[in-house]
């Protein structure tokens, strides 16, 4: 074995991966590649409560729409909740968001069904930056007062669905494709009980 060549080889990847690294293109490209394993249909979210089961919502809190108003958690009270936590610097939250995106389109026509697409970076700019270079349509909110502890989790992404009685239905810890029939008729049925 010529351990020139091996140190060469292991130079050269070390190199592309420090170049995307400190470019910050490591981001997109590694949530790019997420997310196509998601539409290959192999993760798909589990519909079971594991965590959180049948715990009642805090409704106490604030957030920040893209406008800079400020919304009560509260003022969605009696509607199915898809609330999903996620940043700009995590790649399967990147991952995930065009299956939300197709997810919302599908059912944004019910009035009695809300997303609240809670961005957790530091700056709410860097989220809105990001997002002025999609098409996506559903509606974003900064966790801008502090998160409360229906929201807290332990890693982004972090997802789950509060049904109209204020109950957490669904709680998902990671990242997942929500864009599936099994996931959207659940969501349908919570707003139908």
């Amino acid at each position: 074995m010529d351990w020139k060549k091996e140190f060469k080889s292991w130079g050269i990847i070390l190199a592309v991966f420090a170049l995307l690294y400190f470019t910050g293109l490591i981001t997109p490209i590694v949530g790019g590649l997420q997310s196509v394993m998601l539409s290959t249909g192999l993760l798909k979210p589990n519909v079971l409560l594991e965590n959180k089961e049948h715990q009642n919502f805090d409704y106490r809190g604030r957030l920040t729409d893209m406008e800079g108003n400020v919304v009560d958690l509260k003022d969605f009270k009696g509607k199915t909740l898809f609330i999903n936590l996620w940043a700009t610097w995590c790649p399967p939250c990147r991952a995930e968001m065009p299956h939300i995106a197709e997810l919302y389109k599908k059912v944004n026509h019910k009035e009695d069904i809300a997303f609240l697409m809670i961005a957790l970076d530091d700056d709410f700019q860097k989220s809105k930056n990001f997002l002025a270079k999609k098409t996506w349509k559903f509606p974003v909110y900064h966790a801008s007062h502090g998160l409360n502890g229906s929201l807290q989790s332990q890693s982004i992404p972090t997802t789950l669905v509060v049904n109209p009685a204020g109950e957490i239905v669904f709680y998902h810890e990671g990242m997942s494709n929500f864009n599936t029939k099994d996931f959207e008729e659940f969501l349908l049925n919570q707003s139908n009980l």
